[in-house]
């Protein structure tokens, strides 16, 4: 809803739409946003910036691509160089480029010696801070 009135009905003229992918009601959510930007002319820069967010936002800008607008000439994605040893499927950066995941599914699943140490607060990182 607040995308479809900070779009057009507004006048709101962006040079680029920022998803926060977490903060949206789920992959519908944003694959709506992302529709409703093309309608507008915007491009969509998925926001990647802390645990996991990497990992997940590759597929909606791959999904951008192949799906949706069908452009890489005007489109971005953030990048965060760190946390990706937690996950089974970690994002990956190539000629400046995310590669696609090896294996099916969102990308998020952490590993599990990962969740043992983190676990907050039976997890060993904590029992030694």
């Amino acid at each position: 809803v607040v995308s479809t009135q900070s779009t057009g009905s507004s006048g709101i003229n962006a040079e680029y739409g920022q998803i926060d992918s977490c903060r949206v009601g789920g992959v519908s959510e944003v694959l709506a946003i992302m529709v409703l930007a093309r309608k507008f002319g915007v491009p969509v820069v998925p926001h990647a910036g802390g645990v996991g967010l990497c990992e997940l936002v590759r597929h909606y800008s791959m999904i951008d691509y192949v799906l949706i607008s069908g452009k890489i000439d005007d489109r971005m994605c953030e990048y965060a160089e760190h946390l990706h040893e937690h996950f089974t499927d970690p994002a990956v950066i190539r000629n400046a480029r995310y590669v696609l995941p090896d294996q099916p599914g969102f990308s998020c699943e952490m590993r599990d010696d990962a969740i043992e140490c983190y676990q907050f607060p039976k997890g060993s990182y904590w029992k030694t801070s």
